[in-house]
């Protein structure tokens, strides 16, 4: 016979008030930016393939980002900084790159410009996903209240 060990239970929610707003936004950027990198690529890739091949990345980053913080786990946890990250990274690179070199986007891709065709919601969005794993980490709440 088997010993069965107990199964562990993790009472915590993925996400709550803000975080599930911050979740919301994310999955909305997710869709869109798939949505509009795979007609891009379906109808124009030809056109501009660096910006349309960077608003493909977007998307995916923005999926995986979206999944990986609506998760508690501490495996996705680190898979939602690293994303986060590629996204503060690729925003400010390709912003940068966009307004210093514009020939080398011929179209726009979701963070031309730091994600102006977007409100600036691409520059800001992953200042808030930083914020959001920060505040909501399970190591800094265990130290605040222990």
């Amino acid at each position: 016979m088997t010993e069965e060990l107990p199964a562990s239970t993790d009472t915590r929610r993925p996400a709550f008030g803000a975080g599930r707003v911050l979740i919301v936004v994310y999955g909305i950027f997710a869709v869109a930016a798939t949505a509009r990198a795979g007609y891009q690529l379906i109808s124009q890739a030809s056109e501009a393939p660096l910006a349309y091949g960077l608003s493909a990345f977007s998307a995916v980053v923005y999926v995986v980002a979206t999944v990986a913080l609506a998760h508690n786990g501490r495996r996705l946890r680190v898979v939602a900084w690293v994303t986060v990250g590629i996204e503060l990274l690729g925003v400010i690179v390709v912003g940068i790159l966009s307004v210093t070199h514009p020939e080398l986007f011929a179209r726009d891709s979701v963070w031309s410009g730091f994600g102006g065709g977007y409100g600036y919601v691409p520059l800001v969005l992953p200042f808030l996903g930083i914020a959001w794993l920060w505040w909501s980490s399970p190591r800094r709440l265990s130290r605040v209240r222990g």
